[in-house]
């Protein structure tokens, strides 16, 4: 009986502090989000090369800048230069932690700003491999979370979207934990549960000794063969953005 009652004392400490895989997946997706916190604003330069199931290519630039919040997700605005077709067409999103996210997308052929339904946001981003839903910053109430194995450094963290509204049936995020938790893939699962997508981020710096950015993202759709490669320069951590640089009004001047 002794040894019996040993035994227990000696293995309840483990039973009562293991983590489920949920808490541990929910653990990982805060440790990443706290990483990059605390850049305020910043902005990038954008080249986007879109390539059909053929492998014809064809070339936009863009810019786009962000800023951060504590009380609420994060803002950002994308601004198309070119090329002349599609040249000011600009969206301006304003991610949410609880609820639907808000986004506008201003078309200048028109001169008129459209808001963008939930119901749409599943939608391909101006005729790109992303939806307008992966505009929306990372926030830890958007899903819910589960880990699923460790490679190394790598911590695979499966993601089921809150919104009933959302494209996705889940995702499933890699992280590096010898990196700062920073995102090195993502793969995309429709709503049948088949895979959809595969997002990689390549080429990363590191700005300021702590924000991870990765140089380039490539979005595989396996499903229609088609990609979306995104190229960013010119990263600026010092432009100290306002709430004002992110209205209407701004997507509009933005575009001209």
């Amino acid at each position: 009986m002794k040894k019996i009652i040993l035994t227990l004392l000696l293995t309840f400490p483990i039973l009562a502090t293991a983590q489920t895989a949920e808490e541990k997946g929910l653990e990982i997706v805060s440790k990443a989000i706290e990483a990059d916190r605390g850049f305020g604003s910043s902005s990038v330069d954008l080249k986007m090369v879109l390539k059909n199931k053929n492998g014809q290519l064809s070339e936009r630039t863009l810019s786009n800048k962000t800023l951060e919040l504590d009380e609420d997700g994060d803002k950002s605005m994308i601004v198309f230069t070119s090329p002349k077709d599609i040249k000011g067409t600009s969206t301006l999103t304003f991610t949410h932690k609880k609820g639907a996210d808000d986004q506008w997308l201003f078309l200048p052929s028109i001169k008129r700003t459209k808001r963008i339904s939930s119901s749409n946001k599943s939608g391909p981003f101006v005729g790109s491999e992303f939806a307008y839903e992966d505009l929306s910053s990372v926030e830890l109430e958007k899903n819910t979370y589960k880990f699923l194995k460790e490679e190394g450094d790598l911590l695979y963290v499966e993601q089921y979207p809150v919104d009933p509204k959302s494209g996705y049936k889940k995702r499933i995020a890699v992280y590096n934990q010898a990196k700062d938790y920073r995102l090195e893939t993502i793969e995309f699962y429709d709503r049948k549960g088949a895979l959809l997508k595969t997002l990689s981020y390549t080429e990363y710096n590191r700005y300021k000794d702590k924000f991870w950015r990765a140089s380039k993202f490539e979005m595989v759709n396996h499903q229609s063969k088609k990609e979306t490669l995104l190229f960013f320069n010119n990263y600026n951590f010092e432009i100290n953005l306002k709430d004002e640089d992110f209205t209407e009004m701004a997507l509009r001047r933005a575009a001209n």
